[in-house]
C-alpha cells in the first residue's frame, strides 16, 4: 500500500529522480529561470526551496549540506553569494511557477519556474503600481472641469 507517500515519482527510479532534480536545481540557481513541465516544476519546488533556505546561514556545514545535494561548486558559490543576499529577509516562497500552455509534441503542460527576486519586469511593475496614484470615477469628472479653464488660458496666451 502507498499510504502517506504523496510526492510525485515522475515515472523514474529514485536515483534518476534525484539526479534530475539536482541538475534542475543547479540550472535554476545559475540561470534564475528554467522552462519545464508542470509536474517537474512542482517536484523541483519541493526539492529546491529547502536548499535555497539553507543558504541564509553561510556556514561551512550548511555549504557542505548544499553541495551534497547539488554537486556543483559554481551553483553553491552563486547560491551563497548573490542569491542569499536577495532572499535574506524573505520568510519562504523563493520560487514562482508560471504556466505557459501545452507543448505541441505530446500536449504536456509546460511552465517556467523562476526565482522570485530575479524577475525584473514584475519588480518594476510592482514599484510603478505603488508609485501610481489611485483615481476613482468621481475624481475623473472633476478633473475635466478643472482642466477646461487651464486649456482656455493656454489658448489666450498663444494668441
Amino acid at each position: 500500500m502507498r499510504h502517506n507517500k504523496k510526492f510525485n515519482h515522475l515515472s523514474r527510479k529514485k536515483a534518476h529522480r534525484d539526479a534530475m532534480l539536482s541538475n534542475m536545481t543547479t540550472s535554476l540557481i545559475l540561470h534564475k529561470r528554467i522552462f519545464t513541465t508542470l509536474a517537474k516544476a512542482k517536484a523541483l519546488r519541493v526539492y529546491a526551496e529547502p536548499i535555497i533556505n539553507r543558504a541564509k546561514e553561510d556556514t561551512t556545514p550548511s555549504r557542505r549540506v548544499v553541495f551534497s545535494y547539488l554537486q556543483s561548486k559554481e551553483a553553491v558559490t552563486e547560491l551563497f553569494g548573490n542569491i542569499a543576499a536577495k532572499i535574506a529577509d524573505r520568510p519562504g516562497g523563493y520560487t514562482r511557477i508560471l504556466k505557459l500552455g501545452n507543448r505541441l509534441g505530446d500536449n504536456a503542460k509546460t511552465c517556467f519556474i523562476e526565482l522570485v527576486d530575479y524577475n525584473e519586469a514584475m519588480l518594476e511593475a510592482k514599484k510603478e503600481g505603488a508609485a501610481k496614484k489611485k483615481t476613482t470615477r468621481r475624481s475623473r469628472r472633476s478633473t475635466k472641469k478643472a482642466d477646461a479653464p487651464a486649456v482656455a488660458e493656454e489658448v489666450k496666451t498663444e494668441e
